[in-house]
């Protein structure tokens, strides 16, 4: 496989023209129409944080900002029914242990017992460690059961803008960091079974936010202030979804609009692409933490990847692979010792 590489520019124009281009490592999502990015003003709006969210650029970029009084936040103002929705993320820089910065969807707010949630989480570090990344998935109020994953980046995510997207329809949920797919969830008949396949309209969400308690080492390391404030930009933000109905949260738009996110799948190359990244990037895996779920919950399969994992989940040799790559970039701290 070729290495990895940035490539938001190109993944929005085969999304926003259906050109057959090819991004690193995978092939083109197959074209959904009308995913022009929209701005502020025409989608969202602030959920918190009141002077800690500022706009750029007309509406079209959006600052979020975690300081000693509060963090921020926004949503958008529907709720939908299945679709596409992604943003290019610029991640605080410098020493951001124990600062959250979610992109989500979730319905908890109506479904209170019974909400539905896709998530990406990016979890800081101390001076000179990278940025995690974090997906979960609940459905039907499965908050008892965590099914994260956590992977490392290729790229430095406080450099530059990165495109982070989430496919979901009534049978899969992908996640996309730059075009590759980094993780599928099928509604296979064991989840769907327990009900705990995300089926309900979801709104989207941003946010920032202080989890010193468990974000960084386990709450190890906390946040420190004298660095604040911790500031997240969002640009390019996608909506492409069955609108719900305020009132009665039923879908607005033709049947035919919510099937056509089934006709998504993953390509033979774009398979290879996500296994790919697995193997080199995934930290964690809920499906292998014997020391979590004696018994695997019920969507778990053993296959190949399985031996890549420890029983407590966390990828074998990434300890090493993690130690390798910072002494390539110069990152080494004081503090390295301690992981």
């Amino acid at each position: 496989m070729a290495p990895f590489s940035s490539c938001p520019p190109l993944f929005f124009l085969f999304l926003y023209f259906g050109a057959s281009l090819t991004p690193i490592n995978g092939e083109p999502i197959p074209s959904l129409p009308t995913l022009t990015p929209l701005s502020f003003h025409d989608a969202y709006t602030q959920l918190f944080g009141d002077s800690n969210l500022a706009l750029r650029r007309g509406g079209r970029r959006v600052h979020i900002a975690l300081d000693r009084r509060t963090g921020a936040g926004f949503a958008s103002r529907r709720l939908y029914l299945h679709g596409f929705f992604s943003a290019a993320i610029k991640l605080p820089s410098d020493h951001a242990a124990g600062v959250v910065v979610a992109f989500y969807m979730s319905n908890g707010d109506v479904f209170e017992k019974t909400h539905d949630e896709l998530d990406f989480e990016f979890l800081g570090n101390i001076r000179g460690r990278e940025w995690r990344v974090q997906t979960n998935v609940y459905g039907n109020g499965s908050t008892s059961i965590g099914r994260e994953e956590r992977y490392s980046l290729w790229f430095d995510p406080t450099e530059d803008f990165h495109q982070y997207a989430i496919l979901w329809s009534s049978s899969r949920i992908i996640f996309y960091i730059d075009g590759i797919p980094i993780r599928e969830v099928v509604r296979p008949q064991a989840i769907d079974g327990l009900g705990q396949f995300p089926s309900k309209p979801m709104s989207l969400y941003a946010t920032i936010w202080d989890g010193s308690s468990w974000a960084t080492s386990g709450g190890r390391y906390k946040v420190n202030y004298k660095y604040a404030p911790y500031v997240a930009e969002f640009t390019d933000l996608v909506l492409r979804g069955c609108a719900t109905d305020l009132t009665t949260h039923q879908p607005t738009c033709r049947q035919a609009d919510i099937d056509m996110y089934d006709t998504v799948s993953l390509s033979v190359e774009q398979r290879l692409a996500m296994d790919d990244f697995r193997e080199k990037h995934m930290t964690y895996g809920y499906c292998y933490d014997r020391l979590r779920y004696t018994n695997p919950p019920a969507e778990c399969s053993t296959g190949r990847e399985a031996d890549l994992f420890l029983e407590s989940g966390e990828a074998r040799g990434f300890s090493d692979r993690r130690r390798h790559r910072y002494a390539k970039r110069h990152y080494r701290t004081a503090l390295d010792d301690a992981f």
